[in-house]
């Protein structure tokens, strides 16, 4: 395999780079809380692994956005991507085998076609099956479409929980893809009701079987479902008030029963602590604990025992905190090239530290190494499961 490495702007640029971005920022970001800067930026610690998958289109097509990834193992890899990209005839000549090489961000629907919008491979890129039995799901959708893949760490049937924008659904399948098992909302209705989502965003298991859903964009809350998957409560009302929020764009559980909770349009993450965890029979309450700020445009997270890292954009770069907040590390991700990014909309780590990011904008996943002479500290470890 072919790795392709990539350093960080000169000390001088970077800080450049970072007060443009700051300044162009809503003036949430001064609101009281943690605010900081991008230092210290440094070297990405990752190879990327050039043409590490090629597009299983068939000819005159290629990758649509890739929205959402779960590992089940290094043999295993779920992805949803939304749809596939129709190329122009004639093929430009700089298109290598994604449409970022034409310089094409495909996030509005540009080319967009409803196929292949499931697929499985492995951690060397080869195909494994693709679930276009469930294609017609999306047929006719005015949207982006699929938005996250999620599967519980506590369910033995490893059921895979597929969170759908546009239609205000989300879908669960079977692990082998074979059955569409249940939806959850009501398809192309969006209200902020026990019944309704509004352009859902992700899901979080809790151990006790509940589940915690991103309501989302149109609505700005987290829904909390029992095991059924029936409403139960919810929490977070719009605002820019501690505890508010204009968008929940993602979650990740982490130790001592925090919740963290990425506000996309309000640029920040914010932390909330379970209260009642291990009550018998008690509906999960969560209280307000912290807001971070320092993100331009925030993604999705990954919290470990120590650290956790954020997918940010403005520019395209993962960020790096530790559980109180405090800005750790950055590292920037290529804009440029045959390992180009716009955006790490989701992204996982296998059982050897390889790191697994879908670009929903360039379009396409991609496969990034730990590099021999990385510190430690600064690679993305697996998501915290609490027990």
């Amino acid at each position: 395999m072919r790795l392709s490495s990539f350093r960080v702007l000169p000390p001088v640029r970077s800080l450049l780079l970072s007060a443009i971005c700051f300044s162009a920022m809503p003036s949430v970001l001064a609101q009281p809380g943690n605010t900081q800067t991008l230092d210290p930026t440094g070297p990405m610690p990752y190879d990327i692994v050039v043409d590490w998958i090629q597009p299983f289109a068939q000819q005159g097509y290629t990758w649509g956005g890739n929205s959402g990834i779960h590992i089940e193992s290094k043999d295993r890899i779920l992805i949803v991507q939304r749809g596939e990209t129709e190329l122009p005839d004639p093929i430009p000549p700089e298109y290598t085998n994604f449409p970022g090489s034409m310089g094409w961000n495909v996030i509005q629907g540009r080319g967009r076609t409803w196929q292949n919008l499931l697929y499985v491979i492995n951690s060397e890129g080869e195909l494994l099956e693709v679930w276009d039995q469930w294609d017609h799901l999306w047929a006719g959708t005015d949207g982006p479409g699929p938005h996250r893949l999620r599967v519980s760490p506590y369910d033995p049937e490893r059921k895979v929980w597929v969170v759908e924008e546009t239609g205000h659904v989300i879908y669960i399948f079977s692990q082998d893809g074979k059955e569409l098992l249940k939806t959850l909302g009501v398809k192309n209705v969006s209200a902020s009701d026990r019944t309704h989502f509004g352009k859902p965003q992700d899901v979080v298991f809790l151990p006790d079987g509940h589940v915690l859903v991103a309501d989302g964009l149109e609505n700005a809350r987290v829904v909390i479902l029992n095991s059924d998957g029936e409403y139960v409560s919810e929490f977070g009302t719009r605002g820019e008030a501690p505890g508010q929020f204009r968008s929940v764009h993602g979650m990740a559980l982490g130790p001592d029963n925090m919740l963290y909770v990425v506000d996309r349009d309000a640029l920040n993450v914010q932390v909330f602590e379970q209260t009642n965890r291990g009550v018998p029979g008690a509906t999960p309450e969560f209280e307000f604990r912290a807001r971070w700020l320092g993100p331009n445009f925030p993604l999705d997270i990954i919290v470990s025992e120590e650290y956790a890292w954020v997918t940010d954009i403005r520019p395209t770069k993962v960020m790096q905190f530790d559980l109180q907040g405090n800005h750790v590390y950055t590292w920037l991700l290529p804009g440029e090239g045959p390992t180009a990014w716009l955006e790490m909309h989701s992204f996982a780590v296998d059982a050897d530290g390889n790191l697994y990011g879908t670009d929903n904008q360039y379009a396409r996943p991609q496969k990034l190494v730990p590099r021999a002479d990385a510190d430690p500290k600064h690679l993305v470890q697996p998501q915290y499961i609490p027990r």
